[in-house]
């Protein structure tokens, strides 16, 4: 299975929580301190801080050293690991155009229009029993498409079902995502990432430090 992180996203949530409410409590303690002009404690206080986030960093980057790049050729699915269940995204189509929408709401494209039809599909097989029907709402979504030169392009507009729409076990839909590129463009890869600032700070998720990235071939 192709996924966002190569750490469990409950294990890689939870050394983050750990590690914050452990900092926290020692910031504490390490004002207190201050307070009181207890320079003992703050020099074991401030080493105790450094040693928890010099281990955590290091963690970090073992996983981010182990990890690799996949690109994925229409069709395989990307899963995002949501805490108890997985969203998968797969490419399903690419056209290009120099117009999208109908008047009076049309778009035209500076140079043209690539659009990106993607599946989003809640897999029911990666929920407990005990979860039920429930809802399930996505996290934000950063998309990112690059042409074979390596330059990066935005998304330009986002049609049909909003990749936030929330899902039931089971269920799926499309959306369209156009970019609008330079006419002469040869595409490459499309990358979806999380785009919570949180992310960036777990352990094992791809949008890490030097984390290498699973990515979709256009």
């Amino acid at each position: 299975m192709n996924t966002n992180v190569n750490l469990a996203a409950p294990i890689g949530a939870l050394a983050l929580l750990g590690t914050a409410f452990i900092l926290v409590v020692s910031g504490t303690i390490l004002i207190q301190s201050l307070i009181v002009r207890k320079r003992s404690r703050v020099k074991i206080v401030v080493l105790a801080m450094l040693a928890i986030v010099g281990a955590y960093l290091a963690a970090m980057l073992i996983f981010s050293f182990a990890s690799h790049e996949t690109v994925l050729a229409r069709g395989q699915e990307k899963h995002f690991c949501e805490i108890d269940c997985h969203l998968a995204y797969s490419i399903v189509n690419t056209t290009q155009a120099k117009t999208i929408g109908a008047a009076p709401n049309q778009i035209a494209a500076e140079g043209q229009f690539t659009i990106i039809t993607i599946r989003t599909r809640f897999d029911e097989t990666t929920i407990s029993p005990r979860r039920g029907n429930g809802l399930l709402y996505p996290n934000s979504r950063k998309l990112t498409l690059i042409d074979y030169r390596g330059n990066r392009f935005g998304l330009a507009s986002q049609l049909g079902t909003p990749l936030t729409t929330p899902l039931r076990p089971g269920d799926s839909y499309t959306t369209d995502l156009a970019f609008d590129l330079p006419a002469d463009a040869k595409l490459a890869t499309l990358i979806i990432n999380e785009g919570e600032w949180e992310t960036y700070f777990v352990i094992g998720h791809e949008n890490s430090p030097l984390h290498r990235q699973t990515k979709f071939q256009v």
